[in-house]
This record gives structure tokens, C-alpha cells and sequence, in this order.
């Protein structure tokens, strides 16, 4: 069950390689994104000291919330193995490509980030895969109407 998406994402970049990650929330956080109040619009992976962070999601504060309720910008700890974060951190730097959140959601009651390594689209592949879209989209209406 998804709670939010980076559509964005999949539009800007190409996807190379998917990972899981947990995150480290503070109470009033997991409550409101259950509740789906996350946005991955404009964040992004970041290592730092051999730990990855998610940089730049907004989660809104919880609305029943009192005084000890989180920051929305703040960095949020991933939870991902020492052998995944070596290889996210070599590809951003060795390839220059780049670590974005394509989607939050629960499994078996926990929150996942599925994060992908990816590498930015110049501005004639977007049109490309928006015209290849549309001509798969075209054929799949004309097998619905001859079948």
C-alpha cells in the first residue's frame, strides 16, 4: 500500500537500481505519514559519514500533535545494509548519478522508502519516452477495439 509516490521522479530521471530502506521517525511522524502527509517532490539520498539520509522530504505536522511535535524538513535517517550504502555512495560519486525516493509506503506495519539510483534525462529523452508513451497507448486502444 503506497502512502506517496515521486512521480516527478520517474519523469526526470532514468531508473537504474531499486533499494528498500527503513526509516527513523519520531512518533508524531509515523502517525502523519499513515495518514499520507508526506511529499517527495524535491528530495533527494545524501551519504554522509557512511550513513544515508533522506534530504528535503516534508512530512506535516501531525494535526493532534502538541508542543513536542517534529520538524518538517529535518534530515530523516535510511536504515540500509553497510554493503548498499557503500554501493549507492560509489555510483553517486564514481558515475555521477543520482539517489532519489520513488515511493513511501508500509510493509508488515513498518515504513519503507523505496529509493533508486538514477541518472538525469536531458530534455529530448523526456520528449522520446512521452512520444513512445502515447504510440504504446494508441496500439493498446486499437487491439481493445478489433478484440
Amino acid at each position: 500500500m503506497a502512502l506517496a509516490s515521486n512521480r516527478r521522479a520517474r519523469h526526470d530521471y532514468e531508473i537504474l537500481d531499486k533499494f528498500e530502506a527503513g526509516l527513523v521517525l519520531v512518533g508524531t511522524e509515523v502517525k502523519s505519514i499513515r495518514a499520507g502527509r508526506i511529499q517527495l517532490k524535491d528530495s533527494y539520498v545524501e551519504i554522509r559519514n557512511g550513513e544515508a539520509w533522506l534530504v528535503g522530504a516534508h512530512v506535516s505536522p501531525y494535526s493532534h500533535g502538541n508542543r513536542q511535535n517534529h520538524d518538517p524538513e529535518r534530515p530523516r535517517k535510511l536504515l540500509l545494509n553497510r554493503r548498499e550504502i557503500d554501493k549507492i555512495f560509489g555510483r553517486t560519486t564514481l558515475h555521477g548519478l543520482t539517489c532519489v525516493p520513488l515511493s513511501v509506503y508500509l510493509k508488515k506495519n513498518r515504513i519503507k522508502v523505496e529509493i533508486a539510483l538514477a541518472r538525469g534525462r536531458k530534455l529530448y529523452d523526456k520528449r522520446q519516452e512521452k512520444k513512445k508513451r502515447q504510440v504504446q497507448r494508441e496500439m493498446e486502444e486499437e487491439v481493445g477495439r478489433r478484440g
